[in-house]
């Protein structure tokens, strides 16, 4: 020990940083800290429960509680309640959807553009999954990672009226045509099904890239090199191998792509037009009136819901069903 530490020491002074550790020594040693320690990891189970404790608070209130309460309002006559006015519980509001065809046609149109838009994103965003994967250096594809998400930093919102900024009829592609002599007059790209599915492609585009990138990044080179050296060609390599290791990438990316085209309501507004009304436009509507129709929105809005889900469920079935049957 050193004179000045030995000086401190007898003159009671704690050196920087112990106070903390003595601190911490101290609540160690405590006999009930201890107790307390020693209940909590008595068993791997019950370390289990006390990790999970949290995730599961969270989804809980976070996820599913506002579903089971969406669920409740549907089946409910009036929300919210006026005072002295007694609330039933009812499935009228479920029956509405089924007996009036009108509300059938943005449902199915909802389903069909979720599906035609997450197989297009599937075929814009492998190519650029595989290059980034199988392409670029270790060292370089963190960095293009990020270049790729920069346009993800600001909000769904900004990013639409980006797209509408780019479409329009003074928009830079009408600019670009017309001095490529193209055209001569502005193609109406906006408020059309083309626009709007070229904004939901822009949004999802991420939810799809980073699933496949992370499948493509696992497969290792040595099984195309060895299908190289059986003779297999470039295309019968990425049929036979690349494509099927990767199912579980794609599975992901089209079941998170397609679950959140089915939501959105922001986008289909700002750039779909009259024939492109989806299905939650029509929910909207439900919550935006006077009167008791929340419960009918809420309704319609569980059915989408679970559509989603059993198709999505369907989907994941048939995907591994494909992987296993390629694996054999």
């Amino acid at each position: 020990m050193s004179n000045d530490a030995a000086a401190r020491a007898h003159s009671g002074a704690v050196a920087p940083g112990t106070g903390e550790r003595t601190f911490w020594g101290r609540l160690t040693s405590w006999p009930l800290y201890q107790i307390l320690m020693a209940f909590l990891t008595a068993s791997p189970r019950r370390q289990f429960l006390i990790l999970a404790a949290f995730p599961l608070i969270w989804v809980l209130t976070q996820h599913l509680g506002p579903m089971l309460q969406m669920l409740r309002v549907s089946l409910t006559d009036a929300y919210p309640v006026a005072p002295g006015v007694e609330q039933h519980f009812t499935l009228d509001n479920y029956m509405r959807f089924f007996g009036d065809p009108i509300f059938w046609q943005p449902f199915f149109r909802t389903l069909t553009f979720a599906g035609v838009f997450t197989f297009c994103t599937l075929i814009l965003t492998y190519p650029v999954a595989y290059f980034l994967a199988r392409h670029v250096s270790r060292k370089n594809q963190m960095l293009y990672l990020l270049l790729l998400l920069i346009p993800f930093w600001v909000g769904e919102i900004v990013r639409t009226y980006a797209i509408m900024i780019l479409l329009g009829n003074t928009g830079a592609v009408n600019m670009m045509l017309k001095w490529l002599g193209l055209i001569e007059k502005p193609i109406p790209f906006m408020y059309t099904s083309f626009s709007m599915g070229v904004g939901i492609v822009y949004l999802t585009a991420l939810y799809m890239l980073l699933p496949l990138y992370s499948a493509l990044e696992k497969l290792s080179k040595s099984f195309n090199e060895a299908a190289a050296d059986l003779g297999a060609g470039a295309w019968t390599r990425f049929r036979r191998v690349t494509l099927p290791l990767t199912i579980e990438g794609i599975s992901s990316g089209c079941t998170l792509v397609f679950l959140i085209s089915t939501g959105f309501y922001a986008t289909p507004v700002l750039l779909g037009g009259p024939s492109t009304t989806v299905f939650a436009e029509t929910i909207a509507g439900f919550f935006h009136v006077a009167g008791d129709q929340w419960p009918t929105g809420a309704a319609f809005a569980t059915i989408m819901f679970l559509t989603a889900l059993i198709l999505t469920s369907v989907f994941q079935k048939l995907m591994n069903a494909l992987r296993k049957g390629d694996s054999k």
